[in-house]
């Protein structure tokens, strides 16, 4: 894609798609805060009730492992579901819709969003890369969806990348400019520090000592451990558990919805219409119980930000079908095969 497109202006037809949608978004957000003024009122309230609601909802899930009553079967999705509201609470955070004058309360969101998804990057300074997401996507200036993959060829490489974001650094170095290797680490290594490197020393010490040991008793070697190590080792299995393999799941739900839904290559700065596409194919369902219904309301988002997760979603039944009507695509999967472009993938690369 060239320079030239990125700055291309919006076609005539797609801005008034864009003033159509947003009246109808706007307008529905409106009516559901005029039907519920608890909703409008206590807006702040609400989202922090979510938050706490579904920290309590991840600590009880593991404390029921914990204690044996859960098998890790069912803790790892159950708590993989309360982190995917965590994420939710995090995004509207990000676009102050709690506690916006009051900026202590919203690092302590950002603090416990953090905590119970640490295979992210810092709010902090996602907060930074989101914004700029919304003001350039689906162009090269795209960092947020580029790390995870947006844009890409699907191949072996893309799917790993997709539930492990140091890996997506790692795999990308070869195809750095040298110079670029190192301050591309540095990057990487501040935007996830400290808790990424909680997160993936734990994530890998467990698949690097189940790995030997199983291997060693392929070989007949009995490998397993005794002692304090034994004991190091339960508490490892059971942080992998309670912490850790749900948010591997998490992101990688909700990377590889973000991933397709969002355009990218060949979208004029500023194309709300060309930006995103609206998925609630049956096929993406498992995905989405991971993601909050995400790449059903996330396009939504797009035309009025203005909204926290929740009221998307009531709002979608009435602002969908406009978004059909004037431009948005839905469930254009085939766009993988496209390298998530627009059009024709050889003609915008």
């Amino acid at each position: 894609m060239s320079q030239d497109h990125e700055q291309a202006a919006i076609p005539e037809e797609n801005m008034a798609q864009i003033l159509t949608i947003k009246k109808a978004a706007a307008t529905e957000a409106k009516a559901l805060r005029t039907r519920y003024p608890l909703l409008n009122k206590y807006q702040s309230a609400v989202g922090l009730a979510i938050l706490l609601g579904s920290l309590g909802g991840m600590i009880g899930t593991g404390a029921l492992y914990l204690t044996d009553i859960l098998p890790f079967w069912v803790a790892i999705p159950v708590i993989a579901f309360f982190c995917s509201i965590a994420h939710e609470i995090e995004h509207d955070t990000i676009h102050r819709c709690y506690f916006p004058r009051n900026e202590a309360m919203q690092h302590v969101f950002f603090a416990i969003v953090w905590l119970m998804r640490p295979n992210t990057v810092s709010p902090w300074k996602r907060k930074h890369l989101h914004l700029l997401h919304h003001k350039v996507s689906g162009t090269r200036g795209d960092i947020e969806e580029r790390s995870v993959t947006n844009g890409e060829e699907w191949n072996l490489k893309r799917l790993f990348m997709l539930g492990d974001g140091f890996l997506a650094v790692l795999l990308r170095l070869p195809f750095h400019r040298p110079h670029h290797i190192l301050p591309t680490l540095k990057l990487a290594a501040s935007a996830y520090s400290p808790l990424g490197f909680v997160h993936h020393g734990l994530w890998w010490t467990f698949l690097g000592f189940n790995a030997v040991v199983g291997a060693a008793a392929l070989l007949g070697i009995d490998l397993a451990p005794s002692g304090v190590l034994a004991d190091a080792a339960v508490v490892l299995t059971s942080l992998i558990v309670v912490w850790i393999a749900p948010n591997i799941l998490r992101s990688f739900c909700l990377n590889f919805v973000t991933s397709n839904m969002h355009y990218f290559g060949d979208i004029e700065t500023g194309n709300v219409v060309k930006q995103t596409q609206v998925i609630n194919s049956l096929w993406f369902l498992p995905f989405h119980l991971f993601c909050f219904n995400f790449a059903t309301t996330h396009a939504i988002h797009h035309f009025w930000v203005v909204e926290p997760f929740y009221l998307r979603q009531m709002s979608a039944k009435k602002v969908l079908p406009v978004m059909k009507e004037n431009g948005v695509r839905f469930n254009d999967l085939d766009n993988m095969k496209r390298a998530n472009r627009w059009g024709d993938a050889l003609r915008a690369a």
